[in-house]
């Protein structure tokens, strides 16, 4: 039986352990919930034949690993998705998951959890009917990637920096695109103290602190460059303690985007280096958070072309996507491992009350997942 035909067959599979993974509600600030659906999918990793480790987190939930074939040759094949979502426990109550014939809605369903279900689902599968290839097979799950990967981004690239290609399952969009690129991040607070003082009687032995910031972010904001895909924006402000004080304190977020690691080191460094315009400032920069660029070099080009024939061969053409936004594949790609990602399921409503796959996508992304896992030459890219 073809890998298409297959996969439509056992589509009810997937769905059914698609819609437990999504009644386990697993938001990245509550670590017990999080663990609860780890639990739940450690037990079904152990069920095929999955040998898997835990790593403790004490701030987030605890991560995931798998293997499977871990003593047969080659360079394995890593799969990486996060269970976190970025959906309250009670979400549920307004949102329920419900289905109509072509969709099914839920919190958390197409970011990420219908790619956790492929990678679960396509692996057991294809174990159960004797498809899984004798290779070693990888598999991550994060549990914070929605608030920036920042307890887990070690063991990521831990783990990456022994895999030959690295498949990651965000979403697909319109088109069941792969994506090839992505924009990095960071993420800066910048901290900034004055000197109280009465703004009637005696304004000028203070220092204004909001002052400073409006000078800091008027600077900053000369250093986007959108034709290089750089943006360079403040996104948070406060400031001050009373409406008859000169504000002595003031803190803004910026958030960076960038292309390139060129770019990256530039406004990285400028906003590093910030200095203070007024004298008596002090001014405190911290990086809050950050993801390097995911860039379409030649290997890239190379990774794409084999996914793109091996898609050809089922009929599903297949086109590749540069996102905006980061995701895990960032941290793999800038260490030079074959990186592909939006790999998941197809649908719309990201982070909105409207969160949906198509149905229809699973069974074509399980099939490109499986025919990857069967025949992807490492020596092609």
């Amino acid at each position: 039986m073809k890998l298409l035909d297959f996969f439509r067959e056992h589509n009810e599979d997937v769905l059914d352990f698609l819609k437990e993974l999504v009644i386990r509600e697993s938001p990245s600030n509550n670590k017990p919930a999080v663990d609860a659906l780890g639990q739940f999918i450690i037990e079904h990793l152990r069920e095929i034949g999955a040998q898997v480790e835990v790593f403790p987190r004490r701030e987030v939930g605890d991560l995931i690993y798998a293997a499977w074939n871990g003593t047969a040759p080659g360079t394995p094949i890593l799969l990486m998705g996060h269970i976190d979502t970025v959906w309250p426990v009670g979400t549920l109550q307004k949102m329920p998951l419900w289905e109509n014939e072509m969709r099914l809605y839920g919190p958390g369903i197409l970011d990420m959890k219908a790619g956790i279900a492929l990678i679960i689902k396509v692996i057991g599968l294809l174990k159960l009917h004797g498809g899984l290839p004798r290779r070693p097979i990888w598999a991550l799950f994060n549990t914070d990637e929605e608030i920036g990967s920042d307890y887990s981004r070690d063991m990521i690239e831990k783990i990456a920096a022994n895999a030959g290609l690295a498949l990651v399952f965000e979403p697909a969009t319109e088109g069941e695109t792969v994506k090839t690129a992505r924009r990095g991040m960071a993420r800066y607070r910048v901290h900034i103290e004055g000197r109280p003082a009465h703004s009637g009687r005696e304004p000028e032995r203070g220092i204004n602190a909001i002052h400073e910031a409006a000078y800091q972010v008027l600077r900053i904001a000369e250093w986007n460059a959108p034709e290089q895909g750089t943006s360079v924006a403040t996104t948070l402000i406060e400031g001050g303690t009373a409406a008859n004080i000169i504000a002595p304190h003031a803190q803004f977020l910026v958030d960076l985007r960038f292309s390139t690691q060129s770019e990256a080191d530039r406004v990285t460094e400028l906003v590093e280096n910030l200095t203070p315009v007024q004298d008596g400032i002090r001014l405190v920069v911290k990086r809050v958070t950050s993801r390097p660029p995911m860039e379409r070099d030649e290997q890239m080009v190379r990774t794409f072309n084999q996914c793109a024939d091996l898609a050809g061969q089922l009929g599903l053409p297949v086109a590749e996507e540069l996102s905006g936004a980061g995701s895990d594949a960032n941290f793999t790609a800038a260490m030079g491992i074959p990186t592909l990602d939006g790999l998941g399921a197809r649908g719309e409503g990201m982070h909105a009350d409207n969160e949906h796959i198509m149905i229809s996508s699973l069974p074509r992304r399980a099939a490109l997942l499986a025919s990857i896992l069967q025949n992807w030459d490492m020596d092609g890219v």
